[in-house]
């Protein structure tokens, strides 16, 4: 049997006893001072501090603004319809013309009105001569004030059916309410139209108006008289102003109106066309910071983890606005150091070794 293996067991079981149950013997025997308690923690948090890179980020002013998606929509649209039955008389006018208010549309004959503005008139005439007679009757003692109300009456009466002989005369010519395009032809010549018979439609393009859809969080920062931009599917340009949000929204949609008009003195614009607008914010301040910053705390709230005091902390953000180069966001301070390579191996408390780098973005 062997001596060796057993003798190098002994040895070494014998050092580990010592360094071990004696080690302070040990290490006065060898002139070795041993490390106070602090230094030895000090030492370990060193050791236990997790190397990260930081980012320096400091406020700076950001224009946020909302999206909507829309379209454009005419200004005025109305059906301009007849007052009165007849034939129209009139060479009809075709769809796509520009017509100023004022301008005749439509023109119908006059049938027999003419002879009843003439009828209306000489029962005009005769009811004011019997007025005037009754009137010197009464001042003589020859009739009562009874007659004289009856009188009175009946030339009340004969004006009243000479204005509304006159007014159906106006009404045979229908006019224009507003400067606008044709967006059908007026009504074909020899057409009968009656009371409520379309004439033709009428719109308005100058101004036109953008009719966009806000959701229930993007309706509250939407003010009226807002500035407004919009971008249309040909690629043209349009600035407006907010005129209008709904108070209530879409039962379907749960979506809320909002109305924003535009000048549009050429008449390029047409109406449905599709939009995308941007509705402007007031300034305010933020953060400008890499996508890849954002993490999750144990209980899924979005944020970033800073380095304050040589720590790491976890500071929940609200993002303002997305873009492919970063993320605007605030809940921040003025000045941070975020993390942004490490951030998700380090928690709430943590010590780290920050090492700050140049912005990438």
């Amino acid at each position: 049997m062997k001596l060796s293996p057993i003798i190098t067991a002994l040895i070494v079981s014998t050092c580990i006893y010592l360094f071990v149950m004696e080690r302070e013997a040990l290490l006065a025997f060898a002139g070795v001072e041993e490390q106070n308690e602090t230094e030895t923690t000090e030492l370990q948090e060193a050791l236990d501090a997790v190397p990260v890179q930081v980012l320096r980020s400091v406020e700076a002013p950001f224009q946020s603004a909302v999206l909507l998606r829309g379209r454009t929509e005419a200004f005025r649209t109305v059906n301009v319809s007849a007052e009165i039955s007849g034939n129209v008389i009139s060479t009809p006018l075709r769809k796509g013309r520009q017509v100023a208010k004022g301008e005749t549309l439509c023109e119908l004959d006059p049938g027999t009105l003419e002879a009843e503005l003439a009828e209306a008139k000489a029962q005009l005439a005769e009811a004011t001569a019997n007025n005037n007679v009754a009137s010197s009757l009464v001042e003589s003692g020859f009739a009562s004030e009874t007659t004289v109300i009856a009188r009175q009456a009946s030339l009340e009466s004969a004006q009243a059916n000479v204005r509304r002989a006159e007014k159906n005369l106006e009404r045979l010519v229908i006019k224009a309410p507003f400067d606008g395009i044709l967006e059908t032809d007026t009504a074909e010549l020899g057409a009968l139209l009656q009371p409520g018979s379309p004439c033709a439609t009428l719109i308005s393009l100058n101004p036109i108006k953008l009719v966009g859809f806000a959701t229930e969080e993007q309706v509250s920062d939407i003010r009226v008289g807002a500035a407004a931009q919009a971008r249309l599917i040909t690629g043209e340009q349009m600035i407006g102003q907010i005129e209008f949000v709904s108070r209530s929204s879409d039962p379907q949609t749960r979506t809320f109106l909002v109305e924003i008009t535009a000048p549009n003195e050429d008449l390029a614009i047409r109406d449905g066309m599709t939009a995308e607008i941007q509705i402007q914010l007031p300034d305010q301040n933020g953060h400008f910071l890499p996508l890849s910053s954002l993490t999750l705390n144990d209980a899924g709230v979005l944020g970033v983890r800073v380095v304050r005091e040589d720590v790491a902390r976890f500071v929940p953000v609200n993002m303002l606005n997305e873009t492919q180069d970063g993320v605007w966001m605030i809940g921040l301070e003025s000045e941070e150091l975020v993390i942004v390579v490490g951030q998700e191996y380090v928690n709430d408390g943590r010590a780290v070794v920050p090492t700050e780098i140049e912005s990438g973005l």
